[in-house]
């Protein structure tokens, strides 16, 4: 928690018989007396005595105060969604479709958090025109408790760029919290990928730390399988795609099955319909939607394009999905690899 630290130091003389003195009492949470042998200067934390005021029994010495101190710590997390990553050509920056066609100005995130329109312009805020600035989506980033790594400390809505960086909602700037240098656990979550944690408490400070989630050869992620290699270039990991209702599992046949908000999605969009028929499958609804797996601007519930794929395509292909090391089953549900586990 931010405070004022706001102290005011006060002296009290003492009366003794024939006699007066008076002695310095610094009142606060800390504080000291310096003197050069002709000046003393006494002060608390944030204040410098200047002005003095007695009565010939209480001395009441006054400092002046600081303006508001505001603590922050700086991060840079890195993070590859494995749905832009899909069919990006095999390199290691991935697809900016909802930028240039769906992407909201306002975070899905319970922070409501908003940016300005241009940021989402190709080449971003930056000046730089890079194609690796360009913003992919809005991601959610918390801090945790370095002693407990299921208590939230601080949190909010950042954007994450083609090359993995999350920034601040102007689209450039490294991730600020305005929370005291300490021990955390980073966690990233999107809203349907899994999201993930380090594995160890990371140390924060107003010096950039950088965080990456994405080296296959130096993984940093809590729990087991909590990222994936499927489907993405050689080298990295990232959040597993496909949790459509945006509950921490992924499922593709059963109780918790994502399909049916998928299904749901299709068939009810207000547009789907030939020459006023009923809806069809193939159908593409377009939107800024969590059932947009591959993140490509469009849910698909049936046919080549259909997100259902993704998703079946992630469940058998979970290195956890396996029954005494017999072959996966469809009616698996992976829960992301959170301390808490599902939302």
């Amino acid at each position: 928690m931010i405070k004022n630290i706001i102290c005011i130091a006060i002296a009290f003389a003492g009366l003794y018989v024939n006699a007066q003195s008076i002695e310095r009492q610094v009142i606060g949470s800390a504080g000291t007396t310096l003197s050069n042998g002709t000046v003393s200067l006494d002060f608390t934390v944030g204040e410098l005595a200047v002005t003095t005021i007695t009565d010939g029994t209480t001395t009441l010495t006054q400092g002046f105060h600081q303006e508001t101190i505001i603590l922050s710590i700086l991060v840079d997390p890195i993070v590859f969604l494995q749905g832009a990553l899909m069919n990006n050509g095999g390199g290691n920056l991935m697809r900016d479709d909802l930028r240039s066609s769906v992407l909201s100005t306002t975070s899905p995130y319970s922070d409501n958090l908003t940016c300005a329109a241009s940021v989402f312009n190709a080449g971003g805020t930056s000046g730089t025109g890079l194609a690796n600035d360009d913003i992919v989506d809005w991601i959610f980033v918390e801090l945790r408790d370095g002693d407990d790594n299921t208590s939230v400390i601080a949190s909010q809505s950042a954007l994450l760029q083609r090359d993995g960086n999350i920034v601040g909602t102007d689209g450039v700037s490294n991730l600020k919290f305005n929370t005291a240098p300490n021990n955390y656990f980073v966690v990233v979550k999107h809203q349907n990928h899994l999201g993930i944690m380090t594995a160890n408490k990371v140390a924060l400070s107003d010096t950039l730390a950088i965080v990456d989630f994405t080296d296959s050869a130096n993984q940093i992620t809590y729990g087991t399988d909590a990222q994936t290699i499927f489907g993405v270039p050689t080298g990295v990991v990232a959040m597993w795609a496909g949790d459509a209702d945006s509950d921490g599992r992924l499922n593709y046949s059963g109780a918790l099955s994502d399909l049916p908000y998928i299904r749901s999605q299709v068939f009810n969009d207000p547009n789907n319909s030939v020459f006023g028929g009923p809806p069809v499958a193939t159908y593409h609804s377009v939107g800024y939607l969590a059932t947009d797996i591959n993140m490509d601007g469009v849910t698909v519930y049936s046919g080549a394009a259909s997100d259902v794929l993704n998703i079946r395509n992630n469940i058998f292909n979970n290195p956890s999905n396996s029954v005494f090391g017999g072959p996966p089953t469809a009616t698996y549900v992976f829960t992301q690899q959170l301390p808490e586990g599902a939302n």
